[in-house]
């Protein structure tokens, strides 16, 4: 029954994606994110809906209405780069047959997120394209917070089956992620309810971030709470909250769970800490040894052999630091954190030119939202291999998309509204824009 409901939804939105492709884009990233099919036990199972989608969006893109060109934006020029980069060590990777294999996995996320770029010519697409993700991700996170509660938090939690968010440590990475996401829909909500779910729903997502039983999580919690702290504007009261969440997670957990957390301080005794120490040595000698490092899929024990001699099985880095290190080498490394950089100074960018703005209240808290976002990338990936991770790169893609709309948006045009609207009376408060409108007028 879950096979056919699925594959008549899919087919069902075809026709819309077929007529409006930005429709496509939000049905290929539900479909990415939540693997619905991956729900069902039959046929639909292994059906290839994703590429069925990204085909169909593909041909209605040829006819759509929107102006499709890449942003003129400094972000986009590096990450082209550093894909063309990646593209290029595949011709000189160690198996080069294996190498290509990632190669097209990656390009093909790559490919419908430049999609999505091209498209994203709205707020309300922006937003569009948030709700998507949240309730994607959500699902499983809801799910696996109210799992956790009914089991004391005596097992993992665990996303969707063949996806990259399957393994618990990367599912609570990728929740971390969309937490931040879910505070900004509680604070522009389309509904008076959702307002009111959103904080169920964060609530629960943190549950099964401490229920994943995820280490590298962890330290992503205490970079995410430090940095919201530092940003919130009341500090006693974020404080308190996070003591509280703290002590309940620390009283509700059992053995096990502390135990595994007790680890990270006695990593010298973790066979898996010390695999994962060698493997980022491994990253770094290769890319000493070759310049565009060892391509894809270069982690075996005939490598290990030459480099890291002493390792007794060969180990996937586990970072996206060492992972990139290990697949391009340092140049490849070195684009890859020049993109990290220019997210952040573009959110920055976004913050400072629309702060004190009641019309674009909204992209200034998604852009502190997206940074928050973004410490839980940068913090949780560096113990897990997320460096081609859909969601990454979608909020890259939003930054991009903001950065557009705030600099199109500070045009004469707008100008010339605000000063018919007259100045703000102080002590008046206006209405903020709600987010599912578009900059554009």
């Amino acid at each position: 029954m879950r096979d056919i409901i699925v594959t008549a939804v899919v087919f069902g939105l075809l026709p819309f994606v077929l007529r409006n492709a930005w429709v496509g884009v939000l049905v290929w990233s539900w479909l990415g994110y939540m693997n619905p099919h991956r729900l069902a036990w039959g046929f639909a199972y292994t059906f290839p809906f994703a590429q069925v989608v990204a085909l169909t969006l593909l041909f209605s893109m040829l006819f759509t209405k929107d102006k499709l060109a890449l942003p003129k934006n400094g972000l986009v020029v590096v990450w082209v780069i550093f894909l063309l980069w990646m593209v290029f060590c595949t011709f000189f990777a160690v198996y080069p047959d294996m190498a290509v294999l990632q190669l097209e996995t990656v390009l093909k996320i790559q490919l419908v997120t430049f999609v999505t770029l091209l498209m994203m010519n709205s707020m309300e697409r922006v937003n569009q394209l948030v709700w998507v993700i949240v309730f994607s991700i959500g699902f499983y996170s809801v799910k696996g917070g109210g799992f956790t509660l009914l089991t004391g938090g005596a097992f993992h939690v665990y996303g969707p089956v063949g996806s990259y968010i399957y393994e618990n440590n990367t599912l609570a990475v990728a929740v971390l992620m969309i937490i931040p996401m879910m505070l900004y829909i509680h604070r522009f909500p389309p509904h008076r309810l959702v307002k009111l779910a959103m904080p169920w729903c964060v609530f629960l997502s943190l549950a099964a971030v401490i229920g994943s039983q995820s280490r590298g999580a962890l330290i992503a919690i205490a970079a995410v709470g430090a940095f919201y702290w530092w940003q919130s504007k009341n500090k006693v009261l974020a404080a308190i909250v996070f003591m509280f969440l703290g002590l309940f997670g620390y009283i509700f957990m059992p053995a096990s769970w502390h135990e595994r957390m007790a680890s990270i301080t006695e990593y010298q005794e973790d066979s898996s800490a010390m695999e994962r120490i060698r493997a980022w040595e491994f990253s770094i000698k290769i890319a000493n040894d070759r310049f565009t490092g060892g391509g894809f899929n270069s982690w075996s024990m005939e490598n290990y052999a030459k480099y890291v001699p002493e390792a007794k099985r060969a180990f996937v880095a586990h970072s996206i630091y060492f992972g990139v290190l290990g697949d391009s080498g340092w140049v490849g490394l070195a684009l890859f954190l020049g993109v990290l950089f220019l997210v952040w100074r573009q959110l920055n960018q976004i913050i400072a030119v629309t702060r004190d703005d009641p019309d674009r209240e909204d992209f200034n808290f998604l852009a502190r939202m997206l940074k928050i976002s973004m410490i839980a990338f940068m913090a949780g990936g560096s113990f897990l291999s997320l460096s081609y991770f859909d969601l990454a790169w979608h909020i890259m893609a939003m930054t991009v998309a903001m950065s557009q709309l705030t600099r199109a948006d500070g045009s004469p045009a707008r100008q010339e509204r605000t000063a018919k609207r007259g100045p703000r009376r102080r002590g008046v408060p206006q209405r903020s824009r709600r987010p599912g409108m578009s900059v554009r007028s």
